[in-house]
């Protein structure tokens, strides 16, 4: 839905209201730029609608990227999901990484972005009578940038939204909105990942797209619908590999456990100098105390049943159960880990006497 703020006592909570408009526009023809699920959704709730009211929707041509190589030696290429779904809708699509001396084949009047991670130059819209739309996983200007999903359950925030946008000819995320989830925003459920965050949110932004095409709000003049004066903004650029990088001695056991459950894989660097990934990181009762004589310092590590046992900066115990040294077998690491620390304790004897995770 489009929605409308309202004066509401302070007992009182802000309801959503439609938003009704006397704008007309033309049948749109339809550019739709997309890569993942989240996008996925929006591009089947434009079709459906495209079927069901041609006055509403004309036409849908996808533009997509293309695949990336993945595996080793890079030999299996990974297709865009959205290449797929856009072939069983029947629309016509477009694989392109720039859109340098590329010119849509069809007249279109309005470009939808969604997911899609490459900027649309003024020359193609200025190509689109009504310019364009963008569908962003967060209440701008919180969160702007590619991995909005991602930071906000890094940063363990209780609610979040949607934003519709229009695309801005020379940066990422900072059109007008057209459209914003009402305050306070949709609480996030506990222990939610990125991917439940995901399925949660695609179906909310795709009905509120299409209830801003509905309402015809794209058509000028444009009204500012964004209300979010929340906590200070963050950005939310791209997850890297060094979003996944820990070291134990410098790091809580809740930031290293919070940190495995949004991004899954993390990793560290031996004391040997190889990077170990560790698939499998969980809390453990086990606690030390001066009575057993080992008493680890920050960073350090022992042997156990289940794995390793890593002490956090906080002093609690986290086990490693499967772990990967970089070049060698998958699952290898635990194996790697207790022989190194058999032979920096000198008699076979296991206890908390290297520091493997830097």
């Amino acid at each position: 839905m489009l929605w409308r703020r309202h004066a509401f006592p302070p007992s009182l909570p802000i309801y959503p209201h439609r938003l009704y408009s006397t704008k007309t526009a033309e049948p749109l023809r339809i550019l739709f730029c997309g890569s993942d699920e989240f996008s996925i959704t929006s591009l089947r709730a434009l079709d459906d609608a495209r079927q069901k009211d041609a006055g509403l929707i004309e036409s849908i041509e996808v533009v997509h990227r293309p695949g990336k190589r993945t595996g080793r030696g890079l030999k299996v290429i990974r297709e865009v999901p959205i290449k797929q779904h856009a072939s069983h809708l029947h629309l016509p699509t477009h694989e392109l990484d720039t859109f340098t001396n590329w010119t849509p084949p069809v007249p279109i009047n309005l470009i939808i972005a969604v997911s899609f991670g490459l900027l649309v130059p003024p020359r193609i819209l200025s190509l689109a009578k009504y310019g364009g739309l963008n569908v962003h996983p967060s209440l701008l200007p919180d969160f702007r940038g590619a991995a909005p999903i991602h930071h906000t359950l890094l940063q363990a925030r209780s609610h979040t939204g949607l934003s519709i946008q229009t695309l801005h000819p020379k940066h990422f995320d900072h059109g007008t909105i057209l459209a914003q989830t009402p305050a306070p925003g949709i609480p996030i459920p506990p222990q939610s990942t990125p991917m439940g965050l995901t399925q949660t949110l695609a179906p909310l932004g795709a009905s509120l797209l299409l209830d801003v095409l509905k309402s015809r709000a794209f058509v000028p003049p444009l009204e500012d619908r964004g209300w979010y004066t929340g906590p200070p903004v963050s950005p939310a650029p791209k997850i890297t590999k060094k979003d996944s990088g820990i070291c134990f001695a410098t790091m809580g056991s809740t930031e290293v456990l919070h940190r495995h459950h949004v991004l899954g894989d993390l990793w560290g660097t031996l004391q040997t100098g190889e990077r170990i990934v560790m698939h499998s990181v969980h809390p453990t009762q086990y606690r030390c105390s001066s009575d057993d004589g080992l008493v680890p310092q920050e960073g350090q590590s022992a042997q156990g049943e289940e794995g390793f046992y890593q002490r956090c900066s906080d002093g609690a115990i986290v086990v490693v159960e499967e772990s990967t040294v970089a070049g060698g077998k998958r699952g290898g690491g635990r194996r790697f880990v207790e022989r190194m620390i058999r032979e920096d304790d000198g008699e076979g004897r296991t206890g908390w006497r290297s520091r493997p995770v830097q």
